[in-house]
């Protein structure tokens, strides 16, 4: 590969982790639907099969977002009283669903990610827009069996996207009367225990197909675009979190929204094309 198209794909990577981390630190998001599109076409351009090339993209972007969610999650929680007690009833039941969706996300085509991505966004985007506080499902968070149930759902989503599962945490929570920025600083909590244990079990799927990977490839993370895309993630994470706080909660609501419409959007185009 020519050194300017090399130049080019390094400016990319690095153009795509600055906006991750900054969508992860106002939204509470990993920033997969940006890191996802941008390593498919790196990878695709470095000459990496089709068979294994979108597992190698979801397994790095699981990775890339792990130091991102912990700083932005770090950022939150200094800023909000957030309690443990929601990380705990979601932890075991998000990892379940992290490590059964690292399965399917290995033998299932891409279609299937792609649709479940605009059904779940859509719906979270409707809700951003309409701003309506009579939309809810409850003023407070539901029992145990429920938790875990969602948690379960976050965790798959999250493993089938490559996402940090903010998007689907943050409608949870609100739909049950979590102030938005609350949410979000959960969500940012969440995704640091999605990120850990989808990049564990991505490593792990990848092993068998070492032999079709790119050098420099630990299962289905690729060492080369955690190294360039992460520590720009990280450093900027922060700054959009205190953005995030200077904002009121409709702003971050319309911003929120347009921010899932432009990447639903996005995969519908996919799906046509």
């Amino acid at each position: 590969m020519p050194a300017s198209e090399l130049a080019l794909l390094a400016a990319l990577i690095i153009a795509g982790g600055a906006l991750t981390g900054l969508l992860a630190g106002v939204f509470g998001v990993g920033g997969g639907g940006i890191i996802v599109p941008v390593l498919y076409e790196v990878f695709r351009a470095a000459g990496v099969p089709e068979d294994v090339r979108m597992q190698l993209c979801v397994g790095t972007s699981l990775a890339i977002i792990l130091p991102t969610s912990i700083r932005a999650f770090m950022t939150h929680r200094r800023a909000l009283v957030l309690s443990m007690d929601v990380f705990r009833r979601w932890l075991i039941p998000i990892v379940v669903g992290v490590a059964l969706g690292g399965f399917i996300a290995a033998i299932a085509p891409g279609w299937v990610f792609k649709i479940s991505f605009v059904v779940v966004a859509s719906l979270l985007a409707a809700k951003m827009f309409i701003g309506s506080d009579t939309w809810r499902l409850g003023e407070t968070l539901p029992g145990r069996w429920l938790m875990s149930l969602y948690g379960f759902v976050i965790g798959l989503y999250s493993a089938l996207m490559g996402v940090g599962g903010g998007s689907v945490a943050t409608l949870v929570l609100t739909l049950y009367g979590t102030p938005i920025h609350t949410a979000i600083g959960y969500s940012s909590g969440v995704g640091v225990v999605i990120a850990i244990a989808g990049t564990i079990s991505f490593i792990i799927a990848g092993i068998p197909h070492l032999a079709m990977l790119p050098p420099f490839s630990l299962g289905f993370v690729s060492l080369i675009g955690l190294f360039l895309m992460a520590p720009i993630t990280s450093l900027v994470a922060p700054y959009g979190a205190r953005l995030a706080h200077k904002l009121s909660r409709r702003k971050l609501e319309i911003l929120f929204g347009l921010f899932l419409s432009f990447v639903t959007l996005r995969f519908v185009a996919s799906l046509i094309w």
